[in-house]
């Protein structure tokens, strides 16, 4: 039992340095990883380009015979509910490593004019603001269904990325670091991670500055004051720089509470995570949503107006493919705006009031405390857009026939765990207050929390 803790001692130190020498690697061997993010560019391309130009599927296709279904199922089924899954594990390493927007983006970059990145361009609500438009138009356009649709919105924002890498900046990523609309979602959730680029401030301020080149960093992230992974590739390419950087391991969740949180982050969380996605993902399944629509086209035709119940907005603008009987109204577009926004300022409002109580209960001023708890709330927020996400997938297995019985328990049993690891944040960030006073914070936490696993339950077991 004495050699216990030197064998477990010395298996943790083989485990941090083989990390690290696989953080070494990835910096050597970037052709290879080039090599993937142009593999990867080509299959993006063929899942969102091509099914755009093909009919769509008659109501006998199957997945396995019909590549329109085919590249929807591979792509929102499978493709994006595990991109969010790899930042708890990974943190952002498909960014650095998979991501065919980011690589376009920094290939085109090389070829364009480098001029510096705009003060308006590093206002820090674009991620807020790209994600919530983002996100509401593609409901209006049906971007999960529909190939042009996911063309358009997809598409066009590689389009703008690389549009934007042609004026500024030179080899570098500036749309991924300032305007991609799941910048900010995946710099929170990074913040998870068990693994990440540490950096040994000592180390490198006592390294001989002639011997090394400055670090090649895409996103333009100042390497040597890095703190935290949200804002890292993770692509390699510092890592042993200065002898400085290493791959190493953490526990996970060990970074919420250790950099600070702004506003807008934490705005990003609460009405875009738990509100404004929230709502995406259940306004087409409420019966409430139904009903509302319902007694306002009555009212419309008892009162002769007729225009918001036309179904002839362009596809671009809202959703109409007459071809498939499916076209949304004016009053469609109206009430999904009007549902997504309502359910994103209750569930948001109530969150955000609930972390201002907490932030009352504890010593200094409500809007500090609060930002400060804020990101406790990640991991519940991370994993109900993953359930959120997962509704895609089992949704087109079941239209294949195979129905997941455990799917609905399964989803409740990660929203549960989710809330548990936000509490069990929040507990570690409220260490040095008095157990007592804890004790009345964590408590308000949760019922702070509470409407998001009510509402995924009211959606699972009564609509």
């Amino acid at each position: 039992m004495r050699n216990a803790q030197p064998i477990l001692l010395s298996a943790a130190g083989i485990a941090r340095s083989r990390l690290a020498r696989l953080g070494e690697l990835m910096r050597r061997h970037r052709c290879w990883i080039q090599g993937m993010q142009w593999a990867v560019v080509t299959f993006y391309l063929a899942l969102v380009v091509a099914p755009a130009f093909m009919e769509l599927p008659p109501p006998d296709a199957r997945l396995l015979d019909n590549l329109v279904l085919f590249a929807q199922f591979l792509f929102w089924g499978i493709w994006w509910p595990f991109v969010i899954l790899s930042m708890f594990a990974v943190g952002r390493l498909w960014c650095g490593v998979f991501c065919p927007e980011g690589a376009l983006s920094e290939w085109t970059s090389r070829f364009g004019a480098g001029r510096p990145v705009p003060r308006w361009m590093k206002w820090g609500g674009w991620p807020f603001v790209a994600f919530v438009l983002t996100t509401i138009y593609g409901q209006m356009v049906s971007v999960y269904e529909y190939p042009k649709a996911a063309l358009l919105v997809l598409g066009g924002s590689t389009v703008a990325a690389m549009a934007v890498a042609l004026v500024y900046g030179r080899g570098r990523r500036v749309w991924c670091r300032h305007l991609c609309p799941v910048n900010g979602v995946f710099a929170l959730l990074a913040r998870l991670s068990p693994l990440h680029f540490r950096v040994d401030r000592a180390a490198w301020d006592a390294a001989p500055v002639l011997r090394h080149t400055p670090v090649d960093c895409a996103p333009l992230i100042d390497v040597r004051r890095m703190t935290g992974a949200g804002e890292c590739h993770m692509c390699g390419r510092c890592a042993g720089h200065r002898q400085a950087v290493t791959l190493a391991p953490r526990w996970p969740g060990s970074e919420v509470g250790s950099t600070a949180t702004g506003p807008w982050e934490a705005r990003l969380l609460v009405f875009g995570l738990l509100g404004v996605a929230f709502g995406a993902f259940q306004w087409s399944a409420s019966p409430w949503f139904i009903a509302i629509k319902q007694q306002l086209a009555e009212w419309l035709v008892l009162h002769d107006s007729f225009w918001l119940l036309q179904d002839n907005a362009p596809w671009w603008l809202l959703t109409h493919y007459p071809e498939a009987n499916d076209a949304f109204t004016w009053l469609d577009g109206l009430l999904l705006l009007g549902y997504i926004g309502a359910q994103a300022l209750l569930v948001g409002g109530w969150i955000w009031a609930g972390l201002h109580l907490a932030g009352r209960l504890l010593p200094g001023t409500a809007r500090t405390n609060a930002l400060r708890l804020a990101p406790a709330l990640i991991p519940l927020g991370g994993v109900s857009v993953f359930v959120g996400l997962s509704l895609l997938t089992t949704g087109q297995l079941q239209g294949e026939g195979i129905v997941l019985d455990w799917a609905v328990p399964g989803r409740l049993l990660l929203i549960a765990g989710g809330m548990a690891w936000s509490l069990v944040l929040a507990a570690r960030l409220l260490r040095p207050v008095a157990a007592a006073r804890r004790g009345w914070v964590l408590t308000v936490l949760a019922l702070t929390m509470a409407p998001v696993p009510l509402l995924w339950g009211i959606q699972f077991y009564h609509w």
